[in-house]
């Protein structure tokens, strides 16, 4: 950490922070301020530009796959073949657009970071309060907070008057936290800093005075945002996966086009010949449309999860999603509600679970595992303190229940409206009379009422200071201040934030603190942000498919450990500390990230290496988050997944996924959704590979052995056709996979192996059988043709028998798309109906493949010519032939996975 963050400022006193930033009591004058910001400069965050269109277009082109394209497309060219040089172009252009759609939103998040600080701040210059840009603020200034401020610049605060500060977005702290003067402990984590006011927080209660120790940079929104343009965004599996794979198809198309345009030569043709037959063979190897069709598959995988409320910024990310192993997750607001929750009431006597979710008033009292049909006298009085000494209303909002007030005093009504007791009746039947408002110096709160029973003073606040006001319990005994502090530290031990509530008879007009004595204690509320419920069974999900679930927090250890349970995170280290992680060395943190699930009191940089921990190990990490104190974690892993409610601008600009309810569950379906969309790449790289590699088969076999015909190669596709059967045919009957339903088991089976091929041996296996099978087919159609026309127009000839190739392959296609519905079953295991795009996109190609035959603009194009009915039916019988022979090579496979098992 450079500059002022070096210094701990927080275990500072006041009198030493002054001293060591060169501060007064009666602020800086003008002269010095200037001096300074010419010293430190402006507390800004720097912004970048991102990379320009040019350098995403070109980035684009830089494929290996690409790049021999664009080389066959010259050749072609200076052979005098426009057209097919022009097809071949339109095929780069659109793959190339593509790629830019999906790079051109990146690289907005530090510009997030720099909305986040104010522009004005109230500051004491000269002598006097003055509104001055918070970017003049500089070292040793003196800044006013007020509620409603955003705080401009790290403060160590030298005065407080009940200050309290929303740092969720930077420490994951889920509730206000309050802020006092005295010092603390160096050692102390970032959420456990009182003494300091964070630049970007939000205060929410009370007012301050702070001294401005760290501007810019030198802030710690400004180390996150050096950690952000520091952090690299690692390469998702998938363009892994295809980028491995587009070389090893140049390196083997290449090698096989040079050997063929050597071949030719020793064979006598001429140099534009063997140029021409290597050229069909690049165009007839390469996968043209692959691109396409995997964009096209992934988009439908983003419109899915859009319907499942999360939304895609970048392609690649959803199956990324599917290739999953551990999940490294938020808490406040994704495992949890992020709303406060009254789970326990304790009167002395017995305990009371209360149930229900969020601020909704629905939910039951349990006592002993039974329902109370109506609360007891003694818990009512503890309820009605609960909704009578608080401040906190509810409104509903596009039907939502939104709570405005302290989440803690919010979950005191929620917790009385389930007990029936209507709050906002009661406030009105027994309005307040006076108030002594909480102040962190006291830690209670105390408001006056005229009540069924009298007037009443009726107080709540930390059990610690409460209890040494109270003399006896709600019968009149006096009190045991001892079990009521352990039944408190119990429920503490927990995860809770615990309560008091106390009254006494008072007959005055107005209270003071004085008068908050001698009080007869009520019970205790114990409260926490709960887990959704649907988290717990996604967690559940998650673990029978072979995903790892790991919480991630700025929040309390107690909490965390006590979330962690709930969600069935078990871990025997219990909560680990970003204290424990910094004093362990390099494999000791290695382990600690591959066996703890639940890590609280974390810092950026503790998420960040924790992520890159897991990475090193050979996992793909998905991060959640909505803090700015995400942001590092969200850009570096293999995806990062924000919070679309709560979540900063910040987070969402760093992120791949967006979820729109912050719900835990919703990720659980999008890697449902993201396993779905990869089988279906594997499936359609199964159905376009053969077709390819057949080609490629048909042309080097044309090479090897065909004869000259008028001292021309006799080639049985033309590059042209190839063209047609690759963009046309594959897309046209690859789009129904991307629709295809998941195969069964989806979510029971563990993540693929990460490193594993795209290209594994099962898919070569399958390319080759199928691959031969349709080089066969076509040339002995080809061939057959060939000799049945003899005597009749050479040129006439040799374009039936090419038409009829090229009819014999489409088809062939067409049925076996049905065999790659699924992968390792029968098509008729899938449903029938489960897909009828599949029948649509072959009646599609039928209709498209007649007009190639038969419509005459496209017969000129495409060096085609019209084919009889018997012609027909011979392209039709051998294709039918690859049902068969697919369905006894899955039976085969099956058999054999039978015998090993």
């Amino acid at each position: 950490m450079s500059g002022d963050l070096q210094l701990h400022w927080h275990a500072l006193s006041r009198e030493e922070s002054l001293r060591s930033a060169q501060g007064r009591i009666e602020g800086l004058n003008t002269p010095e301020a200037q001096q300074r910001l010419g010293e430190d400069g402006p507390n800004l965050l720097p912004r970048t530009s991102g990379e320009s269109i040019l350098v995403l277009l070109g980035r684009q082109v830089a494929n290996p796959l690409i790049l021999v394209l664009l080389g066959s497309a010259v050749l072609a060219l200076l052979m005098g073949k426009p057209t097919d040089a022009g097809v071949v172009l339109a095929v780069v252009v659109l793959n190339a657009l593509i790629g830019f759609v999906q790079e051109f939103k990146a690289g907005r998040a530090i510009a997030s970071l720099a909305d986040m600080v104010p522009e004005q701040a109230m500051v004491l210059r000269d002598g006097q309060r003055r509104g001055l840009p918070a970017s003049e603020l500089v070292r040793g200034d003196l800044v006013f907070l007020q509620s409603g401020d955003r705080v401009p610049a790290d403060l160590r605060l030298i005065e407080v008057r009940d200050l309290q500060v929303v740092e969720s977005a930077l420490t994951g702290e889920s509730l206000p936290v309050s802020k006092a003067v005295p010092e603390v402990p160096a050692g102390a984590a970032l959420g456990d800093r009182a003494s300091m006011a964070f630049s970007g927080t939000l205060v929410t209660f009370g007012t301050a005075t702070g001294l401005v120790v760290g501007t810019g940079t030198r802030t710690e929104l400004g180390h996150i945002s050096e950690l952000m343009r520091d952090t690299t965004q690692v390469e998702t599996p998938l363009m892994r996966d295809m980028g491995r794979l587009g070389k090893q198809l140049t390196w083997a198309v290449l090698g096989v086009a040079l050997l063929v345009f050597l071949v030719g030569l020793v064979r006598g043709w001429g140099a534009a010949d063997g140029a021409l037959a290597a050229l069909s063979l690049v165009v007839a190897a390469i996968p043209e449309g692959l691109p396409a069709v995997i964009s096209i598959a992934l988009a439908i995988g983003v419109r899915r999860m859009a319907q499942r409320r999360s939304v895609i910024r970048s392609l690649p990310a959803v199956e990324t999603l599917g290739s999953t192993t551990v999940i490294c997750s938020d808490k406040t607001g994704t495992l949890t509600r992020n709303e406060m929750s009254v789970r326990v009431l304790w009167t002395g006597g017995a305990e009371v679970r209360v149930e229900g979710v969020g601020y909704a008033p629905a939910g039951r009292l349990l006592m002993d595992g039974r329902a109370l049909e109506a609360a007891p006298p003694d818990l009512e009085r503890l309820l009605q303190a609960g909704g009578l000494c608080s401040d906190a209303t509810f409104t509903e909002e596009e039907g939502r229940i939104v709570l405005h007030g302290d989440p803690t005093e919010g979950a005191l009504v929620v917790a009385a409206e389930r007990a029936g007791l209507r709050t906002q009746e009661l406030r009105k039947d027994h309005p307040r009379l006076d108030v002594i408002p909480f102040e962190s110096e006291h830690k209670y709160m105390a408001t006056l009422h005229d009540l069924d029973r009298g007037r009443v003073l009726l107080a709540k606040g930390a059990p610690e200071v409460l209890l040494s006001r109270c003399v006896r319990d709600a019968q009149g005994v006096p009190l045991d201040v001892p079990a009521v502090e352990a039944e408190a530290a119990r429920l503490a031990g927990q995860g809770m934030r615990v309560l008091a509530l106390a009254e006494r008879p008072f007959p005055g007009e107005r209270v003071s603190h004085d008068d908050v004595q001698g009080l007869t204690f009520l019970g205790l509320q114990g409260m926490i942000d709960p887990p959704r419920p649907e988290s717990i069974q996604a967690i559940a999900d998650c673990r029978r498919a072979g995903i790892t679930v790991k919480m991630i927090t700025g929040d309390h250890p107690g909490t965390a450990e006590a979330i962690g349970r709930e969600l069935g995170l078990n871990s025997p280290r219990g909560a680990v500390t970003g204290r424990e992680l910094d004093a362990l060395d390099a494999e000791g943190f290695a382990r600690i990230a591959r066996e703890a699930h639940v890590f609280a009191r974390v810092s950026p940089e503790h998420k960040l290496r924790l992520v890159q921990a897991l990475q090193a190990q050979g996992e793909v990490v998905a991060m959640t988050g909505d803090g700015v104190n995400d942001a590092p974690a969200l850009k570096r892993a293999d995806i990062g997944v924000a919070m679309g409610i709560t979540g900063t601008a910040v987070s969402r600009e760093a992120a791949d996924m967006v979820l729109l309810d912050d719900d835990f569950a919703s990720i659980r379906s999008a890697v449902a959704e993201g396993r779905r969309v990869y089988d279906n790449l594997v499936k359609a790289l199964a159905f376009a590979l053969p077709t390819n590699l057949g080609q490629a088969m048909v042309l080097l076999a044309a090479v090897l052995f065909f004869p000259f015909q008028d001292g021309v190669p006799l080639l049985p596709i033309l590059p042209v056709q190839i063209l047609w059967i690759n963009l046309v045919v594959t897309v046209t009957l690859s789009l129904p996979i991307a629709f295809e339903a998941p195969e069964p088991s989806l979510m029971e089976r563990p993540p693929r192996r990460p490193g594993k091929p795209l290209l594994g041996r099962f898919v070569l296996a399958r390319t080759i059988l199928v691959g031969s099978f349709f080089a066969l087919g076509t040339l002995a159609l080809f061939l057959w043709e060939v000799n049945q026309s003899k005597g009749l127009d050479p040129e006439l000839a040799l374009r039936k028998a090419q038409t009829l190739a090229v009819t014999t392959l489409a088809l062939m296609q067409a049925f076996y798309l049905l065999n790659c519905r699924s992968l390792k079953d029968g098509f008729w295991k899938m449903g029938l109906f489960t897909n009828p795009l599949v029948y649509g996109g072959i009646l599609v190609l039928v209709l498209l493949q007649v007009a190639l035959v038969h419509v005459p603009p496209l017969q000129k194009l495409f060096h085609t010519t019209a084919l009889d009915a018997g012609e027909w039916l011979k392209a039709l019988g051998v294709s039918l032939l690859v049902l068969p022979l697919v369905s006894l090579e899955k039976a085969f496979r099956r058999y054999r996975a039978s015998e090993r098992c």
